[in-house]
């Protein structure tokens, strides 16, 4: 057989027909994964070059290629440190804002490309940022502490988890102050950590569980990234996150409300696990194609990405009282 493409689709409607291409969807060598929305996500795991063709990402792999319109990918995910790519689609990526990542041998994220202009204002955009009056941070850091903390509970009582945990979140909760002093945020995710995975569990040491979270995190950062970027800001200059070697602290700042999504799926299909499969990486970023809550509406995670950081920056540049959070709960397209 001649082997060449395998490719899930997440619509029922507007499907990207590849067999008018010549692909034979039961070969396995690499993965094109697709959302239902006008953007798709893009995961290839085996190809030899990615070159720019007529506004196309063009895949070749041995004698086949692919053509995918750039103006349709959301996000693009190579997971091939072979993997070659032209400097004309790169710039190509960039003009189009698409938020690509690519992977390193041991297949999690090493590298994210962002154009340097982003937006018409970017610099008057930056401006305002750098001027972000500190009380307006620390009030901005408080709300989003406890968005975290809610969200976090939110997955604790989905999975039946320990009622006087519970508890003790919702006291921490009440208790977060403008630019959480007292470290409400740290020991709030100490007790949700050891409470969702284990007593023995620590955060960052090497196993199945830290490797599924950081893979995730890591998705969901690198397309809050792309959006910062396109709104004209620089993912560098945070609220409450300044560390001097960070390219993402502002990143950092917005994804804290994303992580217990991340965290809920490791729990329940990973926690059993010894190895960091391909389903896993698979499911992860599929992750972002999924709905949340967000101002009373369902909304695309990336459009749930965009309407949050909106409120913030509303409440950062113009004082008004505009915060909204996405809800964990996740709901397919």
């Amino acid at each position: 057989m001649n082997s060449v493409l395998y490719i899930w689709l997440y619509s029922s409607k507007n499907l990207y027909d590849l067999t008018k291409q010549g692909f034979i969807p039961e070969s396995a060598l690499y993965r094109a994964f697709f959302c239902t929305m006008s953007h798709r996500i893009i995961y290839i795991e085996n190809c030899e070059y990615l070159r720019l063709y007529l506004d196309n990402l063009k895949v070749e792999y041995k004698d086949n290629d692919l053509f995918i319109p750039i103006s349709d990918i959301q996000i693009l995910v190579i997971d091939n440190y072979r993997s070659n790519l032209s400097v004309p689609l790169i710039n190509k990526l960039m003009e189009a804002n698409v938020c690509t990542i690519i992977c390193g041998i041991d297949h999690l994220p090493t590298s994210y490309i962002l154009p340097i202009n982003g937006h018409f204002s970017q610099s008057g955009n930056i401006n305002k940022q750098i001027n972000w009056s500190d009380e307006n941070k620390k009030n901005v850091h408080q709300k989003i502490v406890k968005a975290k903390i809610f969200n976090q509970i939110e997955i604790l009582k989905k999975n039946n988890k320990d009622f006087e945990v519970i508890t003790k979140l919702y006291q921490f909760l009440g208790e977060v102050e403008p630019g959480d002093i007292t470290n409400r945020e740290g020991l709030s995710a100490k007790m949700y950590f050891r409470e969702m995975f284990g007593d023995n569990f620590v955060r960052f040491n090497d196993d199945i569980v830290n490797i599924g979270l950081n893979y995730g995190y890591s998705i969901f950062r690198s397309l809050i990234s792309s959006i910062i970027v396109a709104k004209g800001y620089l993912p560098n200059l945070g609220i409450f996150h300044k560390g001097k070697q960070n390219m993402f602290n502002l990143s950092d700042d917005i994804i804290e409300v994303f992580r217990p999504i991340v965290d809920d799926y490791v729990l329940n299909n990973m926690i059993e696990d010894i190895l960091f499969k391909q389903e896993h990486r698979e499911a992860l970023i599929q992750l972002t194609n999924k709905k949340v809550k967000i101002d009373n509406r369902k909304q695309t995670i990336p459009n749930a990405i965009y309407i949050y950081i909106e409120s913030i920056l509303k409440e950062l540049e113009n004082n008004e009282k505009s915060f909204v959070f996405p809800l964990p709960a996740c709901y397919d397209l």
